[in-house]
């Protein structure tokens, strides 16, 4: 049955309304006077100590239990945290578990191990006055909490500007075929100053880790030309590296064969020396000789110099004395004719057999003609 119902009991009211009338819920201050109430009385209605200290006493407990507890946070290991006490900086916290006063401290992480990246895009003008789309990439870190968060108001938004002033004030100091072709890094590395120079006097906290040149083109309308161009260039390069490799390839075998060729002149200038000297000791040692017997020594050269000449050929010459003819032995198809070497010495001797009849049947016919005029010179 509920407590309103009629015939119910109105002691079971439970806003404890004993009047009867329905006046709704008590008053704040009622329930709070009948919760300290109960701190305040024994629990004996005999006892009638009063222990209202010992209650407040339970409550400023418990309430300082809960605000300690309340205190302590954790930074992460890749963070810093910057603290504020009052709104007033007061010093930075390491990574790990940490206490704060609730209400009055105030801890803002911020992460310093993390590169963060900015990117900027877009069409510029160029030093001779041509449109090209470029796009790079800055990577930063956050080097000093405090002034990344209280240096400037949002700091990646003025990072990002910028970062965009120095691209668009290098740009506009370069030429269209440095920033399609060859000057690409150049550029990259004169943006990188740039930024540095304009982030520096903002104490931003922040330290630029690296720049990327992600791309740059031309317009459209003229976008196959440069692209020729482009290729050209690519090219040419390609051309100088292969010429290059071609000319540290070959200089080592030019410079061997520059020593082989130097070392063989110089062999051969000794070597014709040492024979000029033995040519000229042989000719002082021959000298004497000469002199002694003058004939023979010349019939000695003359044999010595023939045998020489006649050493390196296979073919004989032949005089025959008295018949006027030089016979000729062809030793070389006579030796590719015959098989064997006893073949070749029978073939050999023959002729000379022949030859020697030869000149034996002319001696005598000589004789008997020498004696034929004798006997005819006698006689008359």
């Amino acid at each position: 049955m509920a407590w309103n119902e009629p015939g119910g009991s109105n002691n079971k009211d439970p806003w404890k309304n004993r009047s009867g009338n329905d006046q709704g819920p008590p008053d704040l201050d009622d329930v709070l006077k009948n919760l300290f109430g109960k701190f305040g009385k024994g629990g004996s209605s005999g006892g009638g100590t009063n222990l209202s200290g010992k209650g407040f006493m339970y409550i400023a407990i418990v309430a300082f239990v809960i605000y300690a507890l309340s205190g302590f946070y954790t930074i992460k290991e890749a963070e810093k945290g910057v603290l504020l006490r009052f709104g007033e900086f007061n010093g930075l916290v390491d990574p790990g578990l940490n206490w704060k006063l609730t209400f009055i401290d105030q801890v803002m992480p911020v992460n310093v191990q993390e590169i963060s990246s900015l990117s900027s895009r877009g069409a510029m003008l160029t030093e001779d006055e041509n449109m090209v789309s470029v796009e790079m990439e800055v990577q930063f870190r956050v080097v000093d909490p405090y002034r990344w968060v209280y240096a400037v108001i949002d700091p990646r938004t003025s990072l990002s500007q910028a970062f965009d002033s120095a691209i668009r004030y290098v740009i506009g100091h370069s030429t269209m075929d440095d920033i399609l072709t060859g000057g690409r890094e150049v550029i990259r590395a004169r943006v990188e100053e740039e930024l540095q120079a304009i982030v520096a006097p903002y104490e931003m906290g922040v330290a630029v880790v690296g720049l990327n040149f992600s791309n740059s083109r031309p317009p459209e309308e003229v976008r196959a030309a440069f692209d020729d161009a482009i290729a050209a260039q690519e090219d040419q390069e390609r051309f100088i590296q292969e010429a290059e490799a071609y000319a540290r390839e070959r200089e080592p075998a030019a410079r061997g064969e520059v020593n082989r060729i130097n070392e063989e002149a110089q062999a051969y200038k000794e070597q014709i020396i040492l024979e000029a000297q033995g040519e000229v000791a042989r000719f002082e040692e021959l000298l004497p000789q000469f002199e002694a017997a003058p004939e023979v020594t010349r019939q000695r050269i003359y044999i010595e110099t023939m045998e020489q000449v006649f050493n390196n050929t296979s073919k004989v010459m032949v005089d025959t004395q008295g018949s006027g003819n030089l016979m000729f032995l062809p030793l070389d198809q006579i030796m590719r004719q015959s098989n064997t070497q006893t073949d070749l010495q029978d073939i050999t001797n023959s002729r000379l057999q022949e030859i020697l009849n030869d000149r034996n049947s002319a001696n005598t016919r000589d004789n008997n003609n020498v004696r034929g005029s004798s006997v005819r010179q006698g006689r008359n």
